[in-house]
């Protein structure tokens, strides 16, 4: 999968085009050994950028508006035209932790043993690695794991640790089990990963450079997308994050982690850290639920900021 140039291709060469997944080619140079997916980059004269966020002349949303047969398209690749979040399955919670041993124990450490990180991130319906080494890249989407390479791609349903660690060709860390994985809570889990990454792209790239903003990258520890934003120095420094679910939260929630814890308030009220959270229960009512998650991380980086 080239998510770049199968957007380029979509929209038939007329411009040049930015996406939330990884690209090829692999990506060799410190310190994130990987693509920024939505940089505005070099840009031939007299072409224009369309991209997911405010990096480009246009929005993919743009288009859409233009051309309704995008909208599709777009919305199965969290460009524009976003579907809405919906309710969590009930196989969500066994779903996650299944595939959260599948991106601790295997995917991740293909990566980490080339070029020693272990970030992940958003790949069309559910996660992956950046492209690394010789054009390689690992993903999950649905109920198989993918391994794409030199020699093309290939593919196997989920099934146990052993045998997705076969396919991608490492032995798997901590031993084999079986993984139960639900096409359903698969797929939402896809969703929720395309919607923060939408979501976190945003946030970073209208983020002032003063804040450093990092990568948005899906940890394998705690199977969350995030991005660090903040004034270090000044304390203020924070992780922004949105979590599938964990052991004290059985269903997805946005949240915002201080480094430093911040002073008792009606803004920070988290349950089981010191910081803030929202839980999807509270972002499916929302009229705008993109923006319903923007505003909360907005909210919480300026009362940080000051």
């Amino acid at each position: 999968m080239n998510a770049r140039a199968e957007a380029f291709e979509r929209l038939e060469g007329r411009y040049e085009v930015r996406v939330l997944e990884p690209s090829p080619p692999a990506v060799e140079d410190p310190p994130w050994f990987a693509d920024d997916p939505v940089a505005r980059g070099e840009v031939p004269e007299g072409r224009l950028v369309v991209s997911p966020v405010g990096t480009g002349d246009l929005r993919w949303g743009e288009l859409v508006a233009q051309d309704a047969s995008l909208a599709q398209w777009c919305a199965e690749r969290w460009l524009g035209a976003y579907n809405r979040l919906a309710a969590p399955p009930p196989a969500l919670v066994s779903t996650r932790r299944a595939l959260h041993k599948l991106a601790e124990r295997v995917i991740s450490p293909a990566r980490q043993r080339v070029n020693g990180k272990i970030g992940l991130r958003y790949t069309r319906g559910g996660f992956g690695t950046p492209f690394f080494g010789a054009e390689c890249q690992i993903r999950v989407a649905g109920t198989s794991v993918y391994v794409q390479d030199a020699r093309g791609e290939r593919q196997a349903p989920i099934t146990m640790l052993a045998d997705a660690a076969a396919l991608v060709g490492i032995a798997p860390i901590g031993g084999d089990e079986p993984l139960a994985v639900d096409e359903d809570a698969a797929r939402f889990l896809g969703d929720w990963y395309g919607f923060a990454a939408s979501v976190l792209e945003e946030l970073r790239c209208g983020a002032v450079s003063a804040f450093d903003p990092s990568r948005v990258q899906l940890w394998p520890e705690h199977f969350d997308l995030a991005v660090e934003l903040g004034l270090q120095d000044a304390d203020a420094r924070a992780a922004f994050g949105c979590s599938p679910g964990d052991d004290e939260h059985p269903e997805p929630y946005i949240y915002v982690a201080p480094w430093v814890a911040p002073p008792p308030g009606d803004l920070w009220q988290a349950v089981a850290f010191a910081g803030a959270e929202l839980a999807l229960t509270d972002l499916l009512d929302a009229a705008d639920q993109r923006e319903a998650a923007l505003e909360f991380f907005r909210v919480r980086l300026a009362a940080l900021a000051s």
